[in-house]
């Protein structure tokens, strides 16, 4: 595995004084690594005493956690909890590429399984802007560097922040979203393949289903069917990379019920056609 890990001994600090971070700000940096599979990756499920969050800068993979593996692939964001269980898991052909940053005190994120994750459409490029600096003033250790990457952290966190409502606080999260949110949305990333409709959703959580429609959107920014489509969107992507099935079929393993719907979704959220998404692939690993 080829990686580059700077740690600080104390967290990075919130000013060249040595102040601590400010009350209320995203946590202080403990760590900051940049890694590339290599043959000596180790894959087995570990965990780490504060959050880590996870930028995927390129090939692809699996996110591995007690509750089964995600894939990713390059704009993908991985946060975890502190103490959660998880490794990542890189595809051969196609050598997985990350930075990951660890830091102690971020807000406990909304789900029991302990982590969320981001597709980023926008505002990419700037994050690995941020992290590319922050690695850099790292490997330098000039004078004011912690207080650099410190400052750079607060810059990525807030920016996160504003792609989906989740609690990246440095104080103690509150209850942000309601248990039957998190029921539903756990029920989805585990059941997103079958026919599920908003009056399933709101049986399976003994809630009405105009009650959830709305707690759901005000909690995830996104409506429960929404968020099932980019769930199976997410999947698709990494079946139209790494399989052979027609596309035809993939539409249907995800449950969409129709090739038509299955390309207009996937167009509406990646911006192209799942074949032109598929060609863009094997012409990259062809090259």
């Amino acid at each position: 595995m080829g990686t580059q890990q700077y740690t600080f001994r104390e967290g990075a600090k919130g000013d060249s004084s040595g102040a601590p971070a400010r009350p209320g700000g995203p946590g202080r940096l403990l760590y900051a690594s940049h890694t590339q599979y290599s043959q000596d990756w180790n894959s087995s499920l570990h965990t780490h005493g504060c959050a880590e969050v996870f930028f995927i800068t390129g090939g692809h993979g699996r996110f591995r956690t007690q509750q089964g593996d995600i894939p990713v692939t390059i704009r993908d964001v991985v946060i975890v909890n502190a103490n959660v269980p998880h490794t990542e898991v890189s595809q051969l052909e196609s050598p997985l590429e990350y930075t990951v940053l660890g830091v102690e005190g971020l807000g406990a994120l909304a789900g029991a399984e302990g982590y969320t994750m981001l597709h980023l459409h926008t505002g990419w490029e700037e994050l690995v802007l941020c992290l590319r600096l922050m690695l850099q003033e790292a490997a330098g250790a000039l004078p004011g560097h912690e207080a650099v990457c410190q400052n750079l952290l607060e810059v990525v966190v807030i920016r996160l922040g504003r792609q989906r409502d989740i609690a990246l606080s440095g104080e103690a999260a509150g209850p942000r979203s309601s248990r039957e949110c998190d029921l539903v949305r756990r029920y989805i990333d585990n059941h997103f393949k079958e026919n599920l409709t908003l009056d399933q959703l709101a049986e399976m959580a003994h809630i009405n289903k105009y009650h959830l429609a709305h707690t759901f959107q005000r909690e995830f920014r996104t409506s429960p069917i929404s968020y099932l489509i980019t769930r199976r969107i997410q999947e698709s992507r990494f079946l139209l990379r790494e399989t052979d099935h027609s596309i035809s079929q993939i539409a249907q393993i995800l449950g969409f019920s129709s090739l038509s719907y299955f390309s207009q979704s996937f167009r509406r959220l990646e911006g192209i056609s799942p074949l032109e998404y598929r060609r863009r692939h094997h012409k990259k690993d062809g090259g």
